[in-house]
């Protein structure tokens, strides 16, 4: 009884205070989902029971309830119907023969309207691994190319952002060139007013997925405001101040399903998009630790969802970093939908053709799984259970791979999404560890 009430506890909070398809705000329906183990993990072959319920306006309604069962992301393969009684019912999720995550995707029919919820129960999670291989070239890849990019001498523009600034802390817009071809990328840099010589940790912040401005640039002050410098970035060479429409009219025009840049040049390891963002990584950390309010001993990346993989690119590509922060990260053993097995956003199962011989090659030299294992850093993760964005196989296969020192922050009832709380707690993650 005591965990149930807790499990409804918490799912009335985020249904409260969070827009998640689980929980949709301010809805007069609310499902809760409760498994028989409390941390929502079983061994394989383990049989996972869940019980579900069913309130509109508190009350307990009596609905049908269609149900289906698959492995994360996958078809799937079992469904049925229930009726609740009181409100409740117990449905067996079944079991996996072989590590991964189960999902029990559930919809009922009350007062003429349709309500959906999922839950997603894990397997031997802790055995979780990869089908990306590494290639054997890799790390000379890489190394290369940050050899050719720093051939060009680093250069950028600073000027004040006055929107941005307040009584604690000064904010200035960054445009910082990348290579010869001129590309850039922009970025907001934040420090603690009148910071001192040698004084700051440095924190780079790359962007979740889109083509889209730095969004709400002051949502993470509280790092200067506790003297950091912080260093929010877009990847696409877009000036932020641009309008909103504008930037609704570039990702209507270049990021659609059959062209969206993570799928440019994807035949080709030299031609990929994401070759200058990963670049640019590296040259916005040159940045920072050329900036004379840097401590010279902190530099930490931090970031969630496509800023996640990002902030694993760069720890593990630049062995000056020294603590890394991610939230459920993207880009994370892409190509496994084409053996069969749940991979990571972008989903590129989703469109024909892609995952075929030249562009698996090319993802491998991409994926994050594969940059994991070259992260030296100490390194804080978290990542939800319910995620269908960045699924929590994926998420795994990346924390099964780390081999720095690392801690987790698992978060079941979670999908694409963290609460404020959990990202100030990061913060205080990396205060309490600063060298």
């Amino acid at each position: 009884m005591t965990k149930l009430i807790f499990t409804l506890l918490m799912a009335c909070a985020v249904w409260l205070n969070a827009a998640a398809e689980n929980y949709p705000y301010r809805s007069d329906c609310l499902w809760v989902t409760v498994p028989d183990h409390a941390d929502w993990l079983y061994k394989k072959c383990e049989r996972a029971l869940v019980e579900i319920q069913f309130y509109k306006y508190g009350i307990p309604r009596d609905a049908e309830v269609e149900y289906e069962t698959a492995d994360d992301m996958m078809e799937a393969d079992g469904h049925g119907t229930v009726r609740l009684k009181d409100g409740r019912a117990l449905l067996d999720m079944g079991t996996r023969k072989t590590p991964g995550f189960r999902d029990l995707r559930l919809t009922a029919k009350v007062d003429g309207k349709t309500y959906s919820h999922h839950i997603k129960v894990g397997f031997s999670v802790d055995e979780i691994r990869p089908c990306v291989k590494e290639p054997a070239d890799f790390t000379e890849f890489w190394r290369k190319n940050i050899e050719e990019m720093r051939q060009t001498p680093l250069t950028y523009t600073k000027e004040k952002a006055p929107e941005y600034c307040t009584d604690k802390i000064d904010c200035y817009l960054v445009k910082v060139n990348l290579n010869r071809q001129k590309q850039a990328v922009y970025a907001y840099l934040f420090y603690p007013k009148n910071a001192a010589k040698g004084s700051c940790p440095a924190v780079l912040c790359p962007p979740g997925a889109g083509i889209k401005t730095i969004k709400e640039p002051l949502r993470h002050k509280y790092y200067a405001e506790n003297g950091c410098i912080r260093m929010e970035m877009e990847i696409h060479g877009l000036d932020p101040r641009l309008p909103a429409s504008m930037f609704n009219d570039i990702s209507k025009a270049f990021n659609g399903k059959e062209n969206g840049y993570l799928a440019n040049g994807i035949d080709s390891r030299d031609r990929y998009y994401m070759k200058r963002v990963y670049l640019a990584l590296v040259r916005c950390l040159d940045l920072l630790t050329g900036l004379p309010e840097w401590d010279g001993r902190n530099l930490v990346v931090q970031g969630g969802s496509q800023g996640g993989a990002l902030a694993i690119v760069a720890a593990a590509l630049d062995n000056r970093v020294t603590h890394c922060i991610v939230n459920h990260p993207a880009l994370a053993d892409m190509a496994a939908y084409a053996e069969g097995h749940t991979g990571g956003y972008p989903h590129f199962n989703k469109t024909a053709g892609i995952l075929t011989g030249n562009n698996i090659n090319t993802l491998a030299y991409y994926d994050v799984v594969n940059f994991a294992r070259h992260v030296k850093a100490d390194t804080y993760m978290t990542w939800g259970y319910n995620d269908n964005t960045c699924p929590p196989t994926t998420s795994y296969a990346v924390w099964n791979t780390l081999a720095c020192p690392k801690e987790a922050l698992i978060t079941p009832i979670n999908e694409h999404w963290t609460s404020d709380d959990t990202e100030h707690g990061q913060m205080e993650w990396m205060l309490k560890r600063l060298r």
